[in-house]
């Protein structure tokens, strides 16, 4: 995975933390990064030079395990959830890779404080960490959890129930990605989810888990093509201006 500078994060190297949870203070990294300047992929997992520093994406206090973007801050009952058994547990797992440790360790914060949207994010994230250090069986039980937690949560918008699409396409549960790609085509969304959607049931038919990026998706002669399709260098806006289209 490409380090945090070479990514060309704009970061001071670290600084003192307190933790909201046990009030251990840490040197913490502190995550300042520049836009991605390729293109997302399906499930919006940003493209470079954003995509390889996810290890500064979230902080950890080194004494209770707590993790958060920013660990001064928690929900008054993370202490409870951070203490509890499961939460050690998780913290404990060798066959988890550290970093998908973190994340997880945030995602099972937020499921126990209720916001399992958010949840689910975290655990997708921890998939992609295990893309990353090529532990598929791993990256496919994290998309099926994340899938599981937007499910359990509030009812989605166009932008997540496109995610679960293309988290259960990656996780090889073919018939209820379909049924889900068919359930949202149904919906008659807007026309770069349409595509998006089209793109998405071409994959499935042909039983591909692989990655793939909203580019791929949205080619010339789009009416909103993507802007590395425009014949120049893609500006510092790409990454939200791909996900205002999902929001049309």
């Amino acid at each position: 995975m490409t380090t945090p500078r070479s990514a060309g994060s704009r970061t001071a190297d670290a600084a003192a933390r307190r933790c909201a949870v046990c009030g251990q203070e840490s040197r913490q990294p502190l995550h300042r990064p520049g836009p991605p300047e390729q293109a997302p992929d399906l499930d919006l997992r940003p493209g470079e030079p954003m995509r390889g520093t996810m290890a500064r994406w979230l902080q950890q206090c080194p004494q209770c395990g707590y993790a958060a973007p920013d660990i001064t801050r928690a929900h008054p009952a993370a202490a409870a959830v951070v203490a509890a058994a499961p939460f050690r547990a998780l913290l404990a797992e060798g066959g988890h890779p550290p970093l998908a440790r973190r994340f997880l360790a945030w995602a099972c914060v937020l499921e126990e404080t209720g916001a399992l949207h958010a949840a689910a994010e975290a655990t997708l994230q921890a998939a992609w960490v295990a893309d990353d250090l090529a532990q598929p069986e791993l990256a496919r039980v994290w998309r099926l959890d994340a899938v599981a937690l937007w499910r359990g949560g509030p009812a989605l918008d166009l932008e997540q129930m496109v995610r679960v699409v293309d988290a259960l396409r990656r996780a090889e549960a073919f018939d209820d990605a379909d049924s889900a790609a068919a359930e949202l085509a149904g919906t008659r969304p807007p026309e770069s989810v349409a595509q998006v959607v089209a793109l998405e049931r071409r994959l499935i038919a042909a039983g591909d888990t692989g990655r793939h990026t909203v580019a791929s998706a949205l080619p010339p002669p789009s009416r909103r093509p993507h802007a590395a399709m425009r014949g120049h260098k893609p500006g510092p806006g790409l990454w939200e201006t791909l996900k205002r289209l999902f929001r049309r």
